[in-house]
């Protein structure tokens, strides 16, 4: 399977410089984050995509929408997807970045995940659409954290890869190996 994993646009948390790992708050893309999002689909626009996720976030959604438009494609929406959950919504982003700059990979903030963590929840998205699409070419709208815990799965060192950042519309393309899960889930 071939995998394009693309980060959102500009959002409003990324102006304030806060943090948004709670999908239910709708903080969305700005103008910028939508035309961002419309170069990334002019970028992408001679990739057939057979298979379309994004995560529960609406800044998320709103830039697979824009890369999708005009393609008969339904968008699946995958909670493995989410940002890494910090348990600081709200709070600047610094304060989690200071947190977890000691060892990114393993802490794990109160109410929130490490990055260990969050490596283990892409990688049941990344083997279970490998399962059911092994031979599809798959758009996947997500936030930079899980991009990065991807960029590690695929064999970037995991400490580089917490450490590491990835702009807004940026995306990884990776080859993903089929695993040997038996049950996929529709989508």
């Amino acid at each position: 399977m071939l995998l394009y994993l693309l980060r959102h646009g500009e959002s409003e948390a990324n102006v304030g410089g806060y943090i948004n790992d709670v999908p239910e708050k709708t903080v969305f893309l700005t103008t910028k984050g939508r035309e961002q999002a419309a170069t990334a689909a002019q970028a992408l626009s001679g990739i057939s995509f057979s298979h379309a996720f994004s995560s529960q976030f609406p800044r998320a959604r709103q830039t697979a929408e824009i890369v999708l438009a005009g393609r008969n494609l339904p968008l699946t929406i995958d909670a493995r997807l989410n940002e890494r959950r910090s348990g600081l919504d709200g709070q600047p982003v610094e304060a989690f970045n200071g947190l977890v700059r000691p060892d990114p990979v393993r802490i794990k903030p109160a109410n929130g995940e490490s990055f260990l963590e969050q490596m283990a929840r892409v990688l049941g998205f990344l083997d279970e659409i490998a399962l059911c699409h092994p031979t599809g070419i798959v758009l996947a709208v997500s936030h930079e954290n899980p991009i990065q815990a991807a960029a590690a799965l695929a064999g970037m060192d995991m400490e580089a890869a917490a450490r590491g950042g990835l702009a807004n519309c940026e995306w990884l393309r990776l080859e993903w190996p089929l695993q040997p899960p038996t049950v996929c889930a529709s989508g």
